[in-house]
């Protein structure tokens, strides 16, 4: 009975994290306009750039970044081309020496 209990957990567990995989938007599938407006309309939105690759992007003025990060220029691949988008990171004069 223990096995099975084990068993079905992982089965769970194996089930949810292939369901977020799935779950989070491929830039690779989305047209470059479609994509900005995703971004927009969510404020912050996690996105699968590649095979084995995701980052999290925001849009250009909100709160999205926490302090001391801010919007950054970033370009990730879409359908129609390479697409500017915006992810945080520190600024430009507050990276160490």
């Amino acid at each position: 009975m223990l096995i099975r209990r084990i068993a079905l957990t992982a089965a769970a567990i194996l089930l949810a994290a292939t369901s977020l995989a799935e779950a989070r938007p491929d830039t690779r599938t989305m047209g470059c306009q479609e994509l900005q407006q995703l971004i927009q309309s969510r404020r912050a939105v996690v996105l699968t750039t590649g095979p084995n690759t995701y980052d999290r992007y925001v849009r250009q003025f909100g709160i999205e970044c926490d302090w001391p990060e801010v919007p950054t220029s970033a370009y990730v691949p879409t359908r129609d081309g390479s697409c500017p988008v915006y992810r945080c990171d520190q600024a430009i004069g507050d990276l160490p020496n």
